[in-house]
This record gives structure tokens, sequence and C-alpha cells, in this order.
């Protein structure tokens, strides 16, 4: 082994870092994956103050630089984006089964708060379906919104303060990482079903059905239209008001009802809208024990599929447009909007697709669309509210309904069943548990298949065998390059995840069954014996104590079949482990190299010298048979 080292390039065994510096380490690739801080380096302290403050309030970054011929650009989204608030706050309220008026407020203050800690350029603040629809969910099987409708009111803004505060607390303590359990898959599922429910819903409104059931799944839902469907009241020659768009719907509705007076022909529409900005509602949050669970469950669903939604658009159109945002800072913002919201007569709000694209095509430029927005709801609050009590439900039913059928995006679930065979089954789980049973049940058990595959992935991690590719020294999957060649005496495995508790145990017989595949298939076609086994560890990102007394047992049963185990490539963080285990001084320094390639000459030139030797031997014994 020695004679060999003349080609080959040194390992680092040189002491490891301190726990402080590996705990540090470590504690910043979790939390803080962006650096955050790096901006603040070689700064006197009043620089770095100044980056703190615009770094927490990203408002005073862009507004000191903030042009006139920016705000053009920011006037005429800002009113789009009203234009859409309007009617879409009052049929999310509806949705919600809160007074219309919540909706307009929810278009109010979160968007100044939003404007003011919000990184994204692009993202427009308001209520959404899906949100509305889980906290009516989960809410409304507590508190009858029939019976008690100013509790059940007063219980959704317990419920946005519980969302802002968990919104804030994950902000701050850098835990964006939770939101990620909320895949892609699952949320295209639960969108796709909630959708599907909305549209049912809103039938309600359509066939003028005056009794509707309160639970969420499709059962419950055709049932109630199917026993109602007689006791309907519409007319004929007033029902055909379509959504051409969203403002115009409404308006041209508020025209119909007031003209022809069809609220006495049993057309149903919105009621009284009081004028005035949203008062404080702060003293109406009810924090009693019977209701703290429902709020405070309410309150983290909802806010985490608010969270996941926001800052996925978010970053959508940010990647659009070529600029960065902060998943924490987002976190923050989202967080202090929804409490100051809970304050103010608001229920939870987010960053909704459909007010967000449209903001970004009208050209927004800055966070100054959602002020513009905000001020052009105060004005109609202040104004022109009562003018949309006239609004037919039916129009609204006909926002809703076309707002939702966007999203059941049925092309994307076909791709998944393409792609990812388990993925489509995550999205399924979430669509038919939102349709057949209900929100939060779907949620949850789609979460769960999620989490479940990712213990899988850890519990069973994949493992491979490397092969040459010819005239090269690099080492590829035998199963994606069939054609190349095997290396002789010598098998190759690459293990390509953390080696912890939970897969150790699969690792150990899925190594020795490989060696065994080996041995009968060298057998079979006559070829050399197998007399070197190397592991590629260079994926290896982690390793704990199991998963190195994995490791001694296999080298230790291999070598009673005349088999040596060589390791490449280990992360510094594998290296301390084994430094610190003592596993090298066992294991043998010697037999640990920089990469798969210098391992193999090793064990060639290892291999070359024990036939030389089996030569020299043989020759040896013939001369003294000759001579006796």
């Amino acid at each position: 082994m020695a004679d060999s080292s003349e080609f080959l390039h040194k390992v680092n065994f040189s002491s490891s870092r301190t726990f402080g510096s590996a705990l540090k380490s470590s504690f910043k690739e979790t939390f803080f994956p962006d650096d955050p801080f790096r901006q603040f380096k070689n700064q006197t302290p009043l620089r770095r103050t100044v980056h703190a403050l615009k770094y927490f309030v990203p408002v005073l970054d862009w507004a000191p630089k903030y042009k006139f011929k920016l705000f053009r650009y920011d006037l005429l989204s800002g009113i789009t984006i009203a234009s859409l608030a309007i009617p879409q706050g009052i049929s999310y309220a509806k949705l919600a089964n809160l007074p219309p008026i919540i909706g307009l407020y929810s278009s109010f203050v979160p968007p100044l708060i939003y404007a003011v800690f919000g990184s994204s350029k692009d993202l427009a603040v308001g209520t959404v379906a899906a949100a509305s629809l889980l906290m009516a969910s989960i809410i409304g099987s507590e508190v009858s919104v029939v019976k008690n409708p100013t509790l059940y009111l007063h219980l959704f803004f317990t419920a946005a303060f519980f969302t802002g505060v968990f919104q804030t607390a994950l902000g701050f303590l850098r835990l964006g990482i939770l939101v990620d359990f909320l895949s892609r898959s699952t949320i295209l599922g639960f969108m796709g079903g909630t959708a599907t429910i909305i549209c049912l819903q809103q039938l309600k409104g359509m066939f003028g059905l005056q009794h509707f059931t309160t639970n969420m799944d499709v059962i419950s839902v055709m049932h109630s239209i199917f026993t109602q469907t007689h006791k309907s009241k519409k007319k004929p020659r007033l029902f055909w008001v379509s959504a051409i768009s969203p403002l115009l719907t409404v308006i041209l509705g508020c025209l119909l009802v007031y003209f022809a007076r069809a609220e006495k022909h049993g057309i149903q529409i919105v009621g009284p809208l009081k004028k005035g900005l949203s008062p404080p509602s702060i003293k109406y949050l009810n924090f009693e024990p019977r209701y703290l669970k429902v709020t405070v469950k309410a309150g983290i669903i909802s806010g985490i599929l608010a969270l996941t939604e926001g800052i996925a658009i978010g970053r959508s159109f940010a990647m659009m447009k070529n600029y960065q945002i902060d998943g924490n800072k987002e976190m923050v913002a989202f967080g202090l909007m929804n409490i100051a919201g809970a304050f103010t007569s608001c229920y939870l709000t987010t960053g909704p697709f459909s007010k967000s694209a449209v903001n970004y095509n009208a050209g927004c430029k800055t966070q100054m669309s959602n002020v513009v927005m905000s001020i052009c709801l105060m004005l109609t609050l202040l104004f022109l509210a009562p003018l949309f009590s006239y609004t037919p439900l039916v129009a609204l039913s006909a926002i809703i309904i076309s707002a939702m059928i966007g999203l059941i995006e049925y092309e994307e679930a076909y791709h998944l069943f393409k792609v990812d065979k388990f993925d489509f089954l995550i999205c399924m789980a979430a669509f038919l548990g939102v349709v057949f049973v209900s929100m939060d049940v779907g949620l949850m058990v789609s979460v769960g298949i999620s989490i479940v595959r990712s213990l899988l992935y850890l519990a069973r991690p994949g493992i491979s065998k490397l092969v040459n590719i010819p005239n090269t020294k690099m080492y590829r999957d035998v199963e994606q390059y069939p054609s190349t060649n095997d290396v002789p005496g010598i098998l190759i495995l690459e293990l390509g995840s953390p080696i912890y508790f939970s897969s150790a145990g699969y690792l150990r017989e899925r190594i020795l069954r490989w060696i065994d595949e080996e041995h009968e298939k060298i057998t079979n076609s006559g070829g050399n014996e197998l007399q070197y086994v190397i592991l590629d560890m260079g994926g290896v990102t982690s390793i704990d104590k199991p998963g190195i007394e994995m490791l001694h047992e296999v080298q230790k049963n291999i070598h009673r079949k005349g088999i040596k185990m060589a390791l490449t490539n280990p992360r510094i963080e594998v290296m301390e482990k084994f430094l610190s285990s003592n596993f090298l001084e066992t294991f043998g320094k010697e037999w640990v190299f920089l990469s798969v390639a210098e391992a193999v000459t090793a064990c060639r030139f290892m291999l070359h010298e024990s036939k030389q030797k089996g030569f020299a031997g043989l020759n040896d014994h013939t001369i003294a048979v000759d001579n006796a």
C-alpha cells in the first residue's frame, strides 16, 4: 500500500472542528441558508444599524429610491387590483359566512402593512377562497353562524390573530422549513378539491336556496341541493346575470336589482353595507378556554396554507423579474399584517394568485400598488360601500365559480401522474379527502403521506453499483449505463444519503447482498475472484453511531471472506465522526481515498502485487521440486 501512495493524493485527516464551530455551521445552514447577514460585514456600527432597519423594514430600502415615473405604473396596477378586490372581498366573505363588509375591510389595512414589511414587488394582498372556506369549516364545526353570528365573527378575528402570531414566530425563528412539508402535490390536490366544493357551494346562490348545509363534503352539499331545489324562488327572466368581469358583474347586478326591485321577487342580495373605515376589533378577540382549541387550530392550519400559497406565488413572480424575496421576511410580513388585521375587523389575508397575477400583468413596479389599492378601498368604504348592498348573490357565485375553475389544474395533475406516481397519490389524497370528508382531514392526510414518503426515503436510501465508463476515469450507475465495464475483482457501491439508525440495518443487508450477487455473477462467468469493495461516501452528508457500527460490521463480515473494504471522499461531517469514534484506528487510514478512481488505482496496484508474489512463490516451489 505504501508503494502506491506516490500516485495518490493525501486524504485530510487533520483534527476535527470544535463543537462550537460545528454547531455554528449546522445552525447557519439550517436556519440561515441565504446568509442574510453578509451585508453587515466590514461595516461601521451606524451602517450596520441602517442595513438592519432596511433588512427588517423593506420600505426603508425602496421608498427613498422611489421615483414618480414608477408611480404611474403602480397607480394603474393599484386601481386595477382594487376593482378586483371589491367583488372578491364581498364574495369570499360570503363564502366564509361573514358579513360582506368584512371582506372589504380585509383589503384595506393588511395591504398597507405588507407594503411596509413585505419584500415582493408583485404580490397583491387580499382574502382567498380556500382559506375562507377552511376557516368556516373549522370554526363552523364549533359555533353555528345562524344561532350565534356575533360569536362566530369574533372567533374569526381571534383565529386571524393566532395566524399572525404563528406566522410572525415562524419568520423570526427562521422556521420556514416547516412550511416545506406542504408539498406542491398537496397544494395542487387541496386546491382542486377546495375549488370543487366551493363551486358546489355556490349552487346555493345560483338556485336561490334558503337553507343550506354547513358541512363541506360533496355528499352533504349535493344532498342539500337535491332536497331543496323545489324551494327555489328564482325568476328565470332575472337569472341570466353572468360574469363578464368581476367588477362589471357586480355593477350590472346592482343596477339590475335596484331598478327591477329584484330582491322583492326572490333574488337574494348582499344586504346593508355601512359606510366607514374598519372599526377596532381588539376588544372582540375571544380567548375563552372552550373556544381556544378551535381558534388555534383554524389559525395555524389556515396560516400554513396561506404562507405556502403566498410565498410560492411571490417567488414565482420574483423569478420572472429576476429578483429575490426572503421567505422568512415574508412570513414576518404576513404575520404582522394578520395581527393588524385581527385588530381592525379583518380576517385572514395572504397573497392570492388571481389578484397577484393581475397586479403583475398590469405592470406594477413596487409595493406601492398595494398602497394604491388600500386607498381605493378606503374611498370605497367612506363613500361607495352602500351602493354594493344591492349586489345579487348569484353574481357573487358566478365570480367565485369563475375564479375557482382555474384552481382545478387537471393538466398539472396529469403531469404529476406521468412524472411521479407517488406525487400523484399525494395529490389525489388531498383532493378526495377534501371532496368526500372535510378540508382539514384532506390536508392532514396528504401531508401525512408526504411525511411518510420522506421517512421511507430516509429509512430506505438509494444504493447503486458503479462501473467504469470506457476510456475515462469516471464511474457511473450500472443501471443508467448498462454497456459500461466492470472493474475485475473490485465492487464499487455508491451511498447517496445520510446514514442513520433508521437506515443502518437496511444498508448493511443491501451491501452484503450486493457482494453475494457479485460472487454469484463471478462464479457463473468464471471471472476474477472478488477481493475489494469500495464504498463511495461522497453523497453521505451525515452519519450517526449506529451507522459507524454498521460499517464496522460490514468490514468484519467481508474480511472473513478475504475481501477488503475501502472508503472514498467522506465529507467533513462524516470524517469528524470517524475521528471522534476512533473508527479509522481499526478500519485503517490507508483504506480511505479522495476519489473512486484513486481507490481503484490502489486496489489494482495491490492486485498486481499479490499476483506477482503468487507467481514468485509458485516458481520457487517448482525449482525446489526439480532439485529434489
